[in-house]
């Protein structure tokens, strides 16, 4: 015997006129309200040095990434300790004088200032999704994908 709530259901989405559940909306919603305007988007790449560079640091629970767009280069080292993420990394070539780095995550964003070797850092970030913007005096922020971190 079918169900009456299951058999409405699948009429339905027969005619195409199931609705949107209102959390999907929602997050879709929460995730439109993360995107930075203008912003080009750096692409993940595959790096032999990156992941060997630091011989075994992948094994303490560091997660080391490199991403790439036309004229810049992000190496980005998240290390997972005591349940929250620290991030550090270094953008290249050097961006100039001026450059501020966004450490993001979906409820907190930290921004810091660019050492004039390009590092940048910063720590105590709740796990879960995790995005940098490099905002550059005169060009458009360059943001990388967003990455989930676990503890």
């Amino acid at each position: 015997m079918i169900n009456d709530e299951y058999f409405l259901a699948a009429l339905r989405l027969a005619a195409g006129n199931d609705p949107m559940p209102s959390h999907v909306s929602a997050a879709a919603r929460d995730v439109y309200g993360l995107r930075v305007p203008q912003a080009r988007t750096a692409d993940p790449v595959e790096c032999a040095a990156i992941r060997t560079s630091s011989g075994t640091r992948d094994d303490d629970g560091s997660h080391l990434m490199r991403f790439v767009t036309t004229g810049l280069t992000f190496d980005v080292e998240m290390t997972v300790g005591d349940g929250l993420i620290d991030v550090a990394g270094q953008v290249l070539p050097y961006p100039g004088e001026g450059t501020l780095v966004d450490v993001k995550t979906p409820h907190l964003t930290l921004t810091t200032r660019i050492a004039h070797n390009g590092q940048f850092a910063a720590t105590g970030l709740p796990p879960g999704w995790v995005s940098v913007v490099c905002h550059r005096p005169g060009h458009a922020p360059v943001q990388t994908g967003w990455v989930r971190i676990r503890p």
